[in-house]
């Protein structure tokens, strides 16, 4: 019985494997075009942006408000604001978190080294944890002016 089964010519080998391969292949070309098809929300991601106000300021201690908002320009509630030194000066890294009406204020205490007539504190925002939020652009520097 075992010769008369391996003679056997109209069998195709490897069949169950094809059909195997077939269905995966299948079935991951059916989730891409559903996906397409029902937009990519799992990957969408929206910028942030952050507004300083006021976004000029002279040598010293100043009251900053910073206000995040997304690329519809609603508020971010839970954005860390940062602000570090450019080529103006900062005593201390300042980190602030914005409430639920997107805004943060944070104290500076910018100053300029003496030969330089103006300079920029750079400001970073890190969205809240577990957002579809990013902050890959640059944001509006703080320009710290002698008068």
């Amino acid at each position: 019985m075992l010769e008369a089964f391996r003679s056997d010519t109209r069998a195709i080998e490897g069949l169950p494997v094809r059909l195997v391969v077939a269905l995966v292949v299948g079935v991951a070309s059916m989730s891409v075009m559903l996906n397409m098809l029902s937009g990519v929300q799992g990957l969408a991601t929206s910028e942030l942006n952050v507004k300083p106000s006021p976004d000029v300021v002279e040598p010293g201690t100043h009251d900053i408000t910073f206000t995040v908002v997304d690329h519809e320009g609603n508020p971010v509630e839970g954005a860390t604001v940062v602000v570090k030194s450019g080529t103006a000066e900062l005593g201390d890294v300042v980190a602030e978190k914005t409430g639920g009406d997107g805004t943060a204020t944070a104290t500076v205490e910018a100053e300029l080294s003496a030969n330089r007539e103006d300079g920029t504190l750079v400001v970073d925002v890190k969205p809240p944890a577990g957002s579809s939020f990013v902050d890959r652009r640059e944001n509006t520097a703080i320009l710290v002016v002698r008068k």
